[in-house]
C-alpha cells in the first residue's frame, strides 16, 4: 500500500505561514536532496487555500514534476483540468487512492487537510523541515488534533543552514 507522507516546512515554535501567511522565512538548503525527494510521489493532496495559493502562481518551479493532483474541498464547486476535486467523505477516498498502485502521496499543503487526515488516521508519515526560525505566531501546523499520536523517529538529518530534517512514522 502507498504511503500518505506529510512533508512540510515549519518553524521551530511549530508554524508553516507566519502571522500575515508569509512563507518567506523557508529556505532550501543546498544539501537536501530535493530531486530524490520529488522522484519519491506521483500524487500530491492539496487543501483548497493551498491550491487557490498555487493558481496565482504563473508555472510550476522548475524541476518540479507533475503529478496527479487531488485537491480537498468542501467549498469550490471546480479545478483546474486534470486535477480531481474531492468535496466528502475523505476517508473512503483517500484509503481507496492508497491502495492503487503507484508511489507514494505527497500531502503538500493545508493546516486543515492535514488535521482532518490525522484524526481519521491516514497519515503514514512525517517528513519535516525545521527551520531556524521562531515565527511568534501565525497558521500552527497542528491545530485541533482530538487524540494523542504517537510517533516513532526514523532519520533526523541537520544541515549546515540550521535546517533539520525530521521523518517520522505515524504509529
Amino acid at each position: 500500500m502507498r504511503k500518505l507522507v506529510l512533508s512540510v516546512a515549519v518553524s521551530l515554535d511549530g508554524f508553516i505561514e507566519g502571522p500575515n501567511g508569509e512563507y518567506d522565512w523557508c529556505i532550501i538548503d543546498p544539501d537536501y536532496n530535493w530531486n530524490e525527494f520529488l522522484a519519491r510521489f506521483d500524487t500530491i493532496f492539496v487543501g483548497r487555500k493551498t491550491y487557490e495559493m498555487s493558481l496565482k502562481l504563473e508555472s510550476r518551479p522548475a524541476g518540479f514534476p507533475k503529478y496527479k493532483e487531488y485537491i480537498f474541498s468542501t467549498t469550490l464547486e471546480e479545478v483546474k483540468e486534470g486535477a480531481t476535486l474531492i468535496k466528502k467523505d475523505i476517508k473512503t477516498v483517500v484509503e481507496k487512492i492508497k491502495k492503487e498502485k503507484g508511489k507514494d502521496i505527497w500531502l503538500f499543503g493545508g493546516a486543515g487537510l492535514t488535521t482532518s487526515l490525522m484524526n481519521v488516521g491516514l497519515i503514514d508519515e512525517l517528513s519535516l523541515a525545521v527551520h531556524p526560525i521562531i515565527l511568534g505566531g501565525g497558521k500552527p501546523l497542528f491545530n485541533k488534533i482530538k487524540d494523542r499520536i504517537k510517533l516513532h523517529l526514523v532519520d533526523a538529518i541537520s544541515y549546515s543552514t540550521g535546517l533539520v530534517s525530521l521523518t517520522y512514522n505515524v504509529k
